[in-house]
């Protein structure tokens, strides 16, 4: 399910491989400046459905492995990494896909909404300040692999590596974005 990806889905509708353009990335803020706001959002509603859907799935099965919480659901873990990882590497598009934090929000919010939303006013704070939404999604996924190891949200060692796994992935992903912020070449958010 992660490697249908819905920004190279959208960009064959519309007649372009999104990859071959912008900062060729398969993924929602490229297909925003690339091909506008109809396609960015059709790509938004399917990057999130594949997370919530990839979750449900793993909620569904129930392999737990302690408490019968959704930190301890094992096997909401690995499905939620697998759409993470489909989507940065997917199967049916020769393994060059987009960066994960969408659908990686997507798959957060299932597991753990309080964490989700600290995640996501990282996100937005960094952008509205900086207008670099690589930045801002850089800060969030780091937020999220420190957070996750506060006792208070209770998580397991599963949580532990599924959340270090999920952030070291993302950041890989925006290593280019890295790169740019730190040569002052990376594009800003334009409203």
């Amino acid at each position: 399910m992660g490697s249908l990806n819905t920004a190279v889905i959208v960009g064959r509708v519309y007649g372009k491989d999104i990859r071959g353009h912008g900062s060729k990335s398969a993924g929602l803020t490229n297909t925003l400046r690339v091909l506008g706001k109809s396609a960015a959002a059709l790509v938004l509603l399917g990057d999130i459905l594949k997370g919530v859907i990839a979750c449900l799935i793993g909620l569904y099965l129930g392999v737990y492995a302690h408490s019968g919480e959704a930190i301890d659901c094992v096997s909401l873990l690995a499905a939620g990494a697998g759409a993470v990882i489909g989507h940065n590497w997917p199967v049916y598009f020769g393994f060059k896909g987009g960066k994960g934090a969408l659908t990686g929000a997507a798959v957060l919010f299932m597991i753990d909404w309080v964490m989700a939303l600290i995640c996501l006013g990282a996100f937005v704070t960094i952008v509205a300040l900086t207008r670099y939404v690589s930045l801002g999604t850089i800060s969030a996924t780091a937020s999220f692999a420190a957070i996750s190891f506060i006792p208070v949200f209770g998580n397991t060692p599963y949580f532990y590596t599924f959340a270090c796994l999920m952030a070291l992935i993302v950041i890989y992903k925006h290593r280019e974005n890295i790169q740019r912020l730190l040569s002052g070449t990376e594009n800003k958010l334009t409203f």
